[in-house]
């Protein structure tokens, strides 16, 4: 028996206990509910002691701590790369002294993918060791920043660790995440003061000693006994990395080889300009596949059919066909020429070509692929989604609808009935093949993109959608996932004044916790493959979503869940008689009625409403829903005055106070949002507005915090941990107060953006004030670009050129070439370790190379639910390559920011 001694350095509070779970029996085989419970033992240190069997079958020990409240809240230390191998000691005893990695630490950035497999990867070597064969203490410690030539060493108070020679140190050794050292120390005096250093090995020279106080070694060496040291960071500065990007979707790339649309091939040509002007990181929107009408309906890259198919759209034929069956893509030139020279991206004509000319290549190649070995091993790695995700095509194209709750069969996912699609006597047999295919290919072409990527010293962020498509793939095999009677959106803001239904389904987070999150975790595997960072899109929705019932069309009628409701009791303790009627029912009266409708209030109380009592008017049973609204004018002729009565029965259906929870028998209530702004709430009565405004501001900016930050942490350490990708999340909306706190603890780098403030209190927000653990831009694929934006609002802007930029006089009238680079400058020079640009804003710094109309610049406009999205780079890649002064001036701004 071996026995195994846990200290760990960690300050807790009264009702805090911590535990230590890991690979063995007595650590609970990482189930932390069976974790061995330390024992409180200073205001510095809890203890605990166990014992494990014979060592040879227990050579590595992985562990891990959790912190536990006086609630069974629990907190999971990050990482877990902590070991020791007791057998390989050869004794007895073993202690471990333990530093509690937060998972908040900037230096944790830093081990994840892009870092630890490509940007990092030349700045350091091992090292050569001055460990010692016979030791008693191991020292471990962490430096993911040192740079070229430079090691770890260590000294201190003893002669053991060379009497503090900075000239003359113990040099430690790379292994895995840690610099490690083995030294004997049976003959110091403890405690003993010691101290990392950093050297530079190939001009044998001190650089510098770590920050703070002297450590202390308190353990002392007895025969049978050995030490391990795990001291956490080296305490070395950790926010002087910085590097910055570009972003732009895949399909807005144009090369002059191109089929008119970006395919996965250009990002090498992308890859190409960023090492050539500094870049270290390219950005992406999703890229799976949203193919569910063939129109241009399915442009929409957030509507994706799978979360893990990738889009056909992104296809480059020639690589598909090879030279062995490149003649059957000689007739394409014309049809190419032509798509590729159009100044948008065509949708639906692209994707008609390519995907009746990978139909003739799989005729004709398809049998032979299917049988190679790596094809077979690529399908049996993705058989998981790639089955369904098949068959869903095959049923989709049959039935010529994705929506599968109308299929003649399979309506319901069996898998067993797929299975048998997949057998060569299957009459699917072919047409399932064919959608295997073409996933594979474009696994080959984005891996072969990103591997190129890589080896010019470029990472590649993914975009991971808050939702998933209502009539997709993943909804059919696993309904019980989310909640298909709701609607995900957002609540009104500057950008769209009713808010926005995305229509996706929300998730249903206590069905998916049931099997441990597997659907993400395979969601994050898959985008491993070709990602090293990803964007959580709208990442509030891991604290709440915005719901909308399946009634509503519009996102004001939403509401947060989950979320803490009004209870009718606190109204009789606010002074307000409650009723029902008056504050859940729309409020329609003649006044209202002409306020919204003028002359055509008469028509419209005839055709949509009826009399109720005290001069009160209902919605018909008929029209009583937006959905039922939207469905009677969608047979009435598209005219201005049409939109104006839906838009204005829209406001009628949304002018409430309260929504009642389903199922509470009228006890709980929650607010509209913005009620303040309903002509039923200018109608009640000074005291009764008094009363409720209270209420409201409780209810969206104080009950909730406490509940919607433990929501946040049941979910987004266990999806973190998950993956090694580095996260970063777009909070962007109405924030919750708790989310830079959940942000920070997680080690989720937030998103900043100038125009849009986190502070209600400031109009703009300065790059100066970004947080290191985050990424900062100036626009967003959702929002105009820095041209776009400085026409919108003379105002606006005028403040921003004097109190921003610090400029005197009036602002220009357009966003001249000096002014867009200076905001980049801004951005460049933020603390953040990311700033990133859409690539129409760098190029917005050149007089010569910026687009005619800002306006065509813009990609999305989240108010417009029906957003055609096909913007395209109006030059080529080949050509941005060739632009010597343009690209020297960049990769200067970026050498000058140090983020090159």
């Amino acid at each position: 028996m071996i026995k195994i001694h846990f200290y760990i350095r960690f300050s807790t509070r009264y009702g805090q206990s911590l535990h230590v779970s890991g690979n063995t029996d007595a650590l609970g085989n990482n189930d932390p509910s069976k974790a061995l419970a330390l024992n409180y033992l200073s205001d510095e240190y809890w203890y605990g002691v166990t014992e494990t069997e014979s060592p040879a079958d227990q050579d590595n020990i992985i562990y891990r701590y959790h912190l536990k409240d006086e609630n069974g809240e629990s907190v999971t230390e990050w990482g877990n790369d902590r070991h020791l191998q007791p057998g390989i000691t050869g004794n007895r005893e073993v202690w471990v002294v333990d530093t509690w990695n937060h998972a908040g630490e900037f230096e944790n950035a830093f081990f994840t993918a892009p870092f630890a497999d490509v940007l990092l990867t030349s700045h350091t070597g091992k090292g050569k060791s001055d460990s010692s064969k016979k030791y008693t203490h191991i020292f471990r410690v962490k430096a993911p920043l040192l740079k070229k030539n430079e090691v770890l060493a260590l000294t201190g108070s003893t002669e053991w660790l060379r009497d503090w020679d900075e000239n003359n140190p113990l040099r430690m050794e790379r292994k895995g995440n840690w610099w490690e050292i083995r030294l004997p120390l049976q003959d110091a005096h403890f405690p003993v003061a010691y101290k990392y250093l950093v050297w530079n090995q190939k001009e044998k020279s001190f650089v510098r000693f770590e920050e703070g106080d002297n450590r202390l070694i308190t353990q002392e060496a007895t025969e049978g006994r050995v030490c391990i040291l795990h001291d956490g960071f080296a305490r070395l500065p950790n926010n002087t990395w910085k590097g910055a990007g570009v972003a732009i979707p895949v399909f807005s790339l144009r090369s002059e080889n191109g089929f008119g649309v970006g395919e996965f091939n250009d990002i090498r040509l992308l890859a190409d300009w960023a090492k050539k002007t500094g870049l270290k990181l390219i950005q992406l929107l999703p890229v799976n596949d949203t193919t569910a009408t063939h129109t241009w309906l399915d442009s929409y890259p957030y509507a994706a059919i799978s979360a893990f198919a990738l889009h056909p759209l992104y296809i480059n034929l020639p690589k598909v066909a090879g030279k062995t069956y490149a003649s059957a893509l000689g007739s394409l030139k014309k049809k190419q020429k032509h798509l590729n020279e159009e100044a948008v991206v065509d949708y639906e004509e692209v994707m008609k070509v390519k995907l009746a000319v990978l139909k003739e290549l799989y005729a004709v190649m398809g049998g032979e692929c299917l049988a190679s070995d790596d094809y077979r091993k690529f399908f049996r790695n993705n058989q998981h989604w790639l089955q369904p995700y098949a068959a869903f095509c095959y049923l989709r194209d049959k039935y010529g609808s994705a929506r599968f709750e109308e299929w003649k069969t399979h309506r319901s996912y069996r898998r067993t009935d797929i299975e048998k699609m997949f057998s060569s006597t299957h009459a699917a047999y072919d047409a399932v093949g064919f959608y295997c295919f073409v996933q594979y290919h474009l696994h080959l072409q984005l891996q072969d993109a990103v591997d190129y990527a890589h080896k010019k010293g470029v990472v590649i962020k993914g975009d991971i959608p808050i939702g998933i498509y209502r009539h997709g793939c993943d909804a059919w095999v696993q309904p019980e996932l989310y909640n298909m009677d709701w609607q995900a959106g957002a609540p009104p803001d500057d950008f769209a004044a009713v808010g926005q239904n995305w229509g996706f389904p929300t998730y249903n987070w206590k069905s998916m916790q049931e099997d441990g999150f597997a659907w993400w975790k395979q969601r994050f595997e898959q985008m491993s493959r070709y990602f090293d960072a990803f964007r959580i899109d709208h990442i509030l929705g891991f604290f709440r979503i915005w719901s909308i019932p399946a009634h509503a069309v519009q996102g004001i009628m939403g509401r947060f869940v989950p979320c803490l409701p009004v209870h009718i009791n606190e109204f009789g303790e606010m002074g307000i008689w409650f009723d029902t009627q008056r504050f859940c029912k729309p409020f329609i009266i003649e006044e209202v009625l002409w306020e919204i409708f003028g002359e055509r209030s008469g028509w419209v109380k005839e055709q949509f409403l009826l009399p109720a009592d005290g001069g009160y008017y209902e919605l018909s049973p008929d029209y009583a829903t937006q959905v039922q609204v939207e469905k009677y004018f969608s047979d009435l002729e598209n005219t201005p005055e049409n939109e104006a009565v839906k838009a204005g029965l829209f406001d009628l259906i949304s002018n409430v106070i309260l929504f009642e929870e389903s199922g509470s028998m009228g006890q709980e209530y929650h607010f509209r949002i913005a009620m303040d702004k309903t002509s039923s709430f200018r109608h009640l009565i000074p005291h009764v507005q008094e009363k409720l405004r209270e209420l409201y501001i409780n209810y969206f900016y104080r009950r909730q915090d406490q509940f919607w930050f433990r929501e946040a942490m049941h979910k987004l350490p266990v999806l973190k941990a998950a993956t090694n990708m580095l996260v970063c999340g777009e909070d962007l909306g109405m924030v919750p107060g708790c989310v830079p706190d959940v942000m920070r603890q997680t080690g989720i780098l937030s998103l900043e953006i100038q125009r849009m403030p986190k502070d209600p209190e400031k109009e703009f927000f300065h790059p100066n004030d970004a947080p290191y653990l985050s990424v900062i831009t100036p626009s967003t694929h959702d929002m105009s670009t820095i041209r776009g934006w400085w026409e919108e609002n003379r105002e606006k802007t005028q403040h921003f050129y004097n109190h921003v930029m610090g400029q005197w006089g009036e602002a220009p009238a357009y966003c001249e070439a000096w002014i867009n680079r200076a905001i980049i400058l801004q951005h460049l020079y933020s603390p953040a370790m990311w700033s990133v640009f859409q690539l129409q804003d760098l190029l917005g710094m050149s007089e010569t190379l910026r687009r005619e109309k800002p306006q065509e610049e813009r990609i999305n406009t989240p108010a417009n639910p029906r957003n055609y999205w096909q913007y395209r780079m109006h030059f080529s890649l080949e050509s941005l390559l060739e632009q010597d002064t343009f690209n020297d001036e960049l990769k200067g701004y970026l050498q000058n920011s140090g983020r090159s």
